[in-house]
């Protein structure tokens, strides 16, 4: 059997792909050698920026399988019918450190799910926490500013991670979450995933509710401690890519259960604290969990480039049934995900495949730009409203709309009755073992310990003391007799 035979870009056959052609045996090299210069220059090439955020990542496709009728509060096609199946691809990510980093780190991780919906592609874009750091846009920039690396020093700075902290007392929820127990998965998939935000459902009839993503692992949680973090990152940059690609080729296919928790519309307004601030929880016992379906991985990215590095996802990518909510966090993130993706893929990015509608076709009067494709749109008006027959707008909102009032200008969060940065960080302490309280106050203490200014560390313990006075005590008895040794 003849062996295909290698080409340039252009088609032309290579005569040799071992030597460049140069002007006599050690002479020069020649300039029209088009080969070389075609594989230097690709090669040049190879890489786009990086995410800011979310850098290191990795992915899997699969299917999301309807378990539950979930009919009475969301009409989503891809929801309607038990037994439904819609493939999705989903991929997990660090959030601070760079596409070198290490998988196995004390970090929040990325869930974010693309479903190829018959109505188009739709992207829940989460965490493996339910809560997150801030709860207003304008200060993420700052935020993943002090999270990364300093810009004299080139290093992630205990005092610049901790002096953010330190002015942001609505962090303590996430920052105990961070520090305990779950803080490190031992694996992708040994993690829950939450859609964090809280989303809107609307139902045939166009009754609206607020609702939460819960994904809860099928595989139980695993997590590492700080030295068996140390250790397998050291052993293993990549551990957690590692694990799903071989659980995945050896036919060990994780899964996921999405449970939401469910609101009416109109209890938003006089729940007890704000519904849609991202720095807190709802209780169970207020909105207890419902079983919606499953979720599982079973095939492998061919080209972890193509599919992974250029995946790209936007909350901003809804489907009918399903739309946004007043939370000030995801408003900031509708803009800022897409935007993202046009500057690192470029305009045309949804025509990847991996990022393509799958199970429907996109029509759009979007065209050219980079990396247009050939034959988009065809022949057809870029235009609209047109007399030749071009896709036309249905009149059918996506979701319900959200009422508004009174002035514009920079507002505070509307207060309500129990609204409280410290309350949840508390309760979550209280929830925790014995044991699984020394670690956190350890994994606490061995990072402000290291902070230089004594008035950044006053600040942080402060916010541990509102949480839970003995939180508040242990933490700052540990960070003395470390600054002390």
């Amino acid at each position: 059997m003849s062996k295909r035979v290698l080409t340039t870009e252009s088609g032309a056959p290579v005569a040799d792909n071992q030597n460049s052609a140069s002007a006599g045996v050690g002479g020069p090299l020649l300039l029209q050698d088009q080969h070389l210069l075609e594989k230097l220059a690709r090669f040049n090439r190879e890489r786009i920026p990086e995410r800011v955020v979310h850098a290191r990542g990795s992915g899997a496709y699969g299917h999301f399988e309807v378990t539950d009728d979930v009919t009475g509060y969301t009409h989503a096609d891809f929801l309607d019918t038990v037994g439904k199946r819609t493939e999705v691809f989903l991929r997990f990510s660090t959030v601070a450190d760079s596409l070198g980093g290490a998988d196995a780190v004390r970090d929040p991780r990325g869930f974010a799910v693309k479903f190829y919906t018959r109505e188009g592609n739709y992207d829940l874009v989460g965490n493996n926490t339910p809560v997150f750091f801030i709860k207003d846009p304008i200060k993420f920039p700052d935020f993943i500013h002090s999270q990364k690396r300093d810009p004299f020093t080139g290093r992630q700075e205990p005092d610049n991670v901790w002096d953010f902290w330190a002015h942001a007392p609505e962090a303590t929820h996430q920052v105990t979450w961070l520090m305990g127990d779950r803080g490190i998965p031992a694996s992708y998939r040994h993690m829950n995933g939450y859609g964090s935000h809280t989303y809107q459902w609307t139902n045939a009839e166009g009754e609206a509710f607020f609702v939460k993503y819960h994904f809860k692992t099928d595989q139980g949680i695993r997590c590492l401690t700080s030295e068996q973090a140390a250790e397998q990152a050291g052993q293993d940059p990549t551990s957690h890519q590692t694990d799903l690609l071989q659980a995945i080729e050896r036919g060990v296919h994780p899964s996921w259960t999405l449970y939401v928790q469910i609101m009416p519309a109109a209890e938003a307004a006089d729940y007890r604290f704000n519904p849609f601030d991202l720095t807190k929880v709802w209780p169970h016992r207020d909105y207890p969990l419902r079983r919606v379906g499953r979720l599982v991985l079973n095939r492998n990215p061919d080209n972890v480039f193509a599919e992974v590095e250029q995946a790209a996802f936007s909350p901003n990518n809804f489907v009918p049934g399903i739309g946004p909510s007043p939370d000030k966090m995801l408003q900031g993130r509708l803009f800022a995900y897409a935007d993202a993706h046009r500057y690192r893929l470029g305009v045309n990015h949804t025509l990847l495949a991996v990022n393509a509608p799958r199970a429907t076709t996109a029509q759009n009067y979007g065209r050219d730009g980079f990396m247009a494709v050939n034959g988009q749109g065809r022949h057809a008006k870029n235009y609209e409203p047109n007399s030749y027959d071009g896709p036309v707008e249905t009149g059918r909102p996506l979701s319900a709309p959200l009422a508004v009032t009174g002035w514009t200008g920079t507002h505070e969060a509307p207060q309500h009755t129990k609204d409280d940065d410290f309350v949840q960080a508390g309760e979550l302490y209280r929830l925790m073992s014995a044991e699984e309280k020394s670690r956190l106050i350890a994994n606490i203490a061995g990072g402000l310990s290291q902070v230089s200014r004594n008035d950044v560390i006053e600040k942080n313990l402060a916010h541990f003391h509102a949480a839970d006075p003995e939180y508040g005590r242990r933490v700052e008895e540990a960070v003395r007799a470390l600054r002390e040794d």
